[in-house]
């Protein structure tokens, strides 16, 4: 398999906004964790899939808060990167904001990173292109993805076998 160029955090850089309805929602008017979490997978494969350019499957989500409500008639707004490509596998990072209608104030709600692997349509894992941070957030990032990655394969190698 031919080796992949290497690709711009940029070019795969992903932006879902959408309102947040009563089917969204709790009886308290907030949007439900589960369709946040829902939200962030699909932004997250999204930005994965550019990246890839290939299928990919979602392999861990971190730890994930919701430090804020977003309630009805609020906009959702979720935005996702490629943080680190390591074979096949891939972090992402997925920010969540809330934003005010008539303000167009905007408060960060929740952040998580998630594990994507690119997949041939076997499922099988293919590597995928290494990512080029260029900024010094983007450095950042892709620095902090290592370690991550690090403390997620101790986590795993810990777990007694089954």
């Amino acid at each position: 398999m031919p080796k992949q160029e290497p690709k711009s955090v940029r070019e795969s850089q992903s932006e879902v906004t959408q309102v947040v309805l009563p089917n969204d929602a709790n009886p308290m008017g907030n949007i439900l964790g589960g369709t946040v979490m829902h939200l962030v997978d699909m932004i997250g494969a999204i930005a994965a899939h550019r990246h890839s350019g290939s299928y990919v499957v979602t392999a861990s989500v971190d730890h994930m808060d919701f430090r804020y409500p977003i309630r009805v008639g609020e906009i959702i707004i979720l935005n996702a990167s490629v943080n680190r490509v390591f074979q096949s596998s891939m972090e992402v990072g997925v920010k969540v904001f809330r934003e005010k209608v008539f303000t167009h104030e905007r408060l960060h709600t929740s952040s998580a990173y998630l594990t994507f692997v690119a997949v041939d349509e076997n499922g099988t894992p293919k590597p995928a292109p290494q990512v080029i941070p260029e900024t010094q957030e983007e450095k950042r990032r892709y620095r902090e993805a290592g370690r991550r990655r690090r403390w997620r394969m101790e986590q795993r190698d810990r777990k007694p076998a089954r």
